[in-house]
């Protein structure tokens, strides 16, 4: 599917929206999205967050490929129109070996363009979590919202939410997230209540595994070894800023930065202001090739 966009300051695009599959080491099927215009001149690897899908970046996607970024996407094991146990993993270090593959991937389809990767909420964790752990060969990376802090879980529900995980991994609860507390945009929160493919329930796993990957990854911004871009909407209250602020300090080396938007809740890319972090993102990422 081609489409058209014509956009202040920037001159008609053609951009190709196209669907794959990618397979995962343990061989469920996984979902790739592409927006891909006719001559990018650089990459990008979108990880979605919890509960939802990579369709959700349609509006991030077009308007970077406009940009003559090549973004690439993928919906999460258990997430979208990905195979899986719904909102569910083993182990935590699933989400890290498919997020290596999509990166294989695309490399391997621009082996000449940089290549960065940027992950929202549960995505901006699992992409904090892979830049520590297994070093990729990317120029930058950026977070949004970035699922980083754990001080608001009192101890007693980490360690029930481990005793349940042993009784019944699979066994799902409420997630708790209030869907107003994604943006200010009424249309945006409507469709995320209304879409099928968002879930509300995670498994005892999953919900174990994403608190102990907070714990391990929250302290490790030392390891990271390529700028980081810090994005997040001050008034989030599904993914405190806080979060971010202290993976920030951690921080060493030059490149990295950190923007808090004042009234922003936690899906700044889909707020009334998303074109002013679309633009922020792109702008420090095009800064990185140089």
């Amino acid at each position: 599917m081609s489409r058209e966009f014509s956009q202040p300051g920037v001159a008609r695009r053609v951009v190709r929206r196209t669907q794959s599959r990618m397979r995962a080491h343990d061989g469920l099927s996984l979902l790739r999205r592409a927006w891909r215009p006719a001559e990018p001149q650089r990459a990008i690897l979108l990880v979605h967050g919890f509960a939802e899908h990579s369709d959700r970046y349609d509006g991030l996607g077009s308007w970077l490929a406009a940009r003559d970024f090549a973004v690439h996407a993928y919906d999460q094991r258990g997430h979208g129109r990905s195979e899986g146990v719904r909102c569910h993993v083993d182990r935590f270090d699933e989400f890290l070996d498919d997020l290596q593959i999509a990166v294989d991937l695309v490399r391997s389809e621009h082996p000449h363009l940089p290549l960065s990767i940027v992950g929202h909420s549960m995505g901006g964790l699992i992409v904090s979590a892979f830049l520590n752990e297994r070093k990729p060969d990317v120029i930058a990376a950026a977070t949004s919202g970035a699922a980083l802090a754990v001080d608001g879980v009192p101890q007693w529900r980490r360690k029930l939410s481990r005793m349940l995980r042993r009784m019944a991994p699979q066994r799902s609860i409420a997630s708790g997230i209030d869907p107003s507390g994604l943006c200010r945009d009424q249309s945006v929160v409507q469709a995320y209540i209304d879409d099928p493919l968002v879930h509300r329930r995670m498994t005892f796993s999953l919900a174990d595994e994403l608190l102990a990957a907070v714990v391990r990854t929250a302290g490790s911004g030392a390891q990271v070894q390529v700028p980081l871009l810090m994005l997040h909407g001050e008034a989030d209250e599904i993914c405190p800023a806080r979060g971010t602020r202290a993976f920030h300090a951690q921080l060493r080396g030059p490149g990295h930065r950190l923007r808090i938007y004042p009234q922003l809740r936690h899906e700044i890319f889909n707020e009334p202001e998303r074109e002013q972090v679309y633009e922020d993102l792109a702008e420090w990422l095009v800064a990185r090739e140089g």
